[in-house]
C-alpha cells in the first residue's frame, strides 16, 4: 500500500475519546486540487478501514489509488473545482501514529498499550489537519464504509465543521451481524501461535489469522449473487497440482486465496484489531441517548445516502434510517439505492453506477467561489 506524500506533528498531547491520550501524534494525509482563496471548496474523505490515504494519483506518486476513478479533473470529485483531502485513519499504519508506531515516551512500539481507539478519534485527528490547512468550514464531508460513520461522528461533535455529508454504504452504528462477523475476524488473528498477545516480531506476523480474517471479510464485502454469476461452481485450474484434495478445488477458493495472500504482509495485525474493534464501537445514539437525539445535533444543508442492494454489512435498511435521520433536520437530504451486484465492495469497483449520483449531488451545490486561474 502506497504511503502517503504528506505528513504533519502534532505536539503535545492528544486525548483520547475513551480514556488515555498519545503523545504527538503524526497524521499521514494527501491532497488534490487546490484551495481557493476563500477556502470553501475543501472535501474531507473518511476511508474504510483498509485503505491509506493515497485514494488517487498525481504527478508526484503517479500509482494508482483505491479512489482512482472518482477523484480527478471532470471526476465527480472535480480538481478542477475543489480541494480533496484524505488523511490516513489514526490507528493506521500507512503513516499515521497507531499500534505499529513508536511510542516517543518509551522508545518501543505501541502495540497493544496503544489507547482504546474509537471512530471519534479519528474523526478528530484528521479535523486536527482539516485546521492545520487553514480551513475553518469543509464544503463536504464523505466517508465510505467505516468512513461514513467517521463522517458522521464528525458532524456530529463539530455541526459546523461541513456544509454536506455523503455518506456510501455506511450506518449510524454496526448491526449484530457485522458485530459478529469482525469478532471472529479478530478471533482468528488472535488465535494465531505467532500473535504472542500482541507482541508478534516484526517481519513474523501472525500471518495464517491475518489471511483467515481476509477471507471472511471478502465473503461479506461481496454478494452471493455476484459469486454465482462470476464464479459457479467452475472448478480451479490450480487445484490438481495441490496435494491437499481440500483445498481450492473450485474457482472461488482460488479467488478468496489469492486476495488474502496479497492483503497479508501489507497490514499491521494489531492496527487491524484497533480499527476493527473501533468500528464496532461507534454509536449515533451515544449523543443524546437515542438516534433522534444525535441527528439533531447535525447541523447540514445538504445530505447524501448511498447504499447498494446486493449489501450484506451495511445493508438498505441502514441506508434508509440514515436518511429517515437526515431528512428529520435536512431538507436536502437524498438517499439512493443502486442495483448493484458487487454487495459492499460495489464503491470502490462499480464506478459507472456511482458516478453519476455523485457528480449530480456536488455539480448542485458547487463551490461559492472557483480556484482562480493562473
Amino acid at each position: 500500500m502506497t504511503l502517503a506524500r504528506k505528513s504533519v506533528t502534532f505536539e503535545g498531547q492528544f486525548r483520547m475519546h475513551r480514556a488515555g491520550s498519545i503523545e504527538s501524534p503524526t497524521l499521514a494525509y494527501e491532497t488534490w486540487g487546490e484551495l481557493n482563496d476563500a477556502k470553501d471548496n475543501a472535501i474531507l474523505i473518511f476511508t474504510g478501514l483498509s485503505p491509506s490515504a493515497h485514494a488517487a494519483s498525481c504527478a508526484e506518486d503517479p500509482t494508482p489509488g483505491w479512489w482512482e476513478e472518482m477523484i480527478g479533473s471532470g471526476l465527480p470529485l472535480d480538481t478542477d473545482r475543489y480541494f480533496v483531502i484524505c488523511v490516513n485513519s489514526l490507528g493506521s499504519c500507512f503513516g499515521s501514529t497507531g499500534p505499529a508506531s513508536v511510542n516517543p515516551q518509551t522508545g518501543e512500539l505501541y502495540r497493544l498499550s496503544f489507547p482504546v481507539l474509537t471512530l471519534e478519534d479519528i474523526a478528530e485527528s484528521a479535523w486536527l489537519v482539516v485546521r492545520y490547512l487553514g480551513i475553518e468550514q469543509l464544503h463536504s464531508v464523505v466517508g465510505c464504509s467505516m468512513g461514513g460513520m467517521t463522517g458522521l461522528a464528525l458532524c456530529v461533535r463539530h455541526p459546523e465543521a461541513t456544509r454536506s455529508f455523503v455518506s456510501i454504504s455506511s450506518a449510524t452504528r454496526a448491526m449484530p451481524f457485522s458485530i459478529a462477523v469482525r469478532s471472529l475476524q479478530r478471533e482468528l488473528i488472535r488465535s494465531d501461535p505467532k500473535w504472542k498477545k500482541g507482541n508478534y516480531k516484526v517481519g513474523d506476523s501472525p500471518i495464517m489469522g491475518q489471511r483467515l480474517a481476509r477471507k471472511l471479510g471478502m465473503i461479506t464485502y461481496r454478494s452471493a449473487e455476484e459469486w454465482a454469476l462470476r464464479f459457479g461452481r467452475e472448478r480451479s485450474t490450480t487445484h490438481a497440482r495441490i496435494e491437499d484434495m481440500f483445498v481450492a478445488e473450485f474457482a472461488v477458493e482460488s479467488y478468496l486465496e489469492n486476495l488474502a495472500n496479497k492483503f497479508t504482509g501489507t497490514f499491521d495485525p494489531n492496527c487491524y484489531l484497533y480499527l476493527s474493534h473501533a468500528s464496532d464501537l461507534f454509536d449515533l445514539a451515544e449523543y443524546g441517548g437515542s438516534l433522534k437525539s444525535g441527528f439533531k445535533r447535525l447541523n447540514l444543508e445538504r445530505a447524501l445516502v448511498i447504499g447498494v442492494r446486493t449489501d450484506i454489512l451495511f445493508p438498505p435498511v441502514q441506508q434508509r434510517e440514515l436518511a429517515a435521520g437526515f431528512a428529520e433536520v435536512c431538507r436536502g437530504t437524498q438517499h439512493v439505492e443502486l442495483d448493484c451486484v458487487r454487495g459492499h465492495d460495489s464503491f470502490l469497483v462499480e464506478m459507472d453506477a456511482f458516478r453519476p449520483v455523485i457528480c449530480e449531488f456536488f455539480d448542485a451545490c458547487p463551490p461559492l467561489t472557483v480556484v482562480a486561474a493562473e
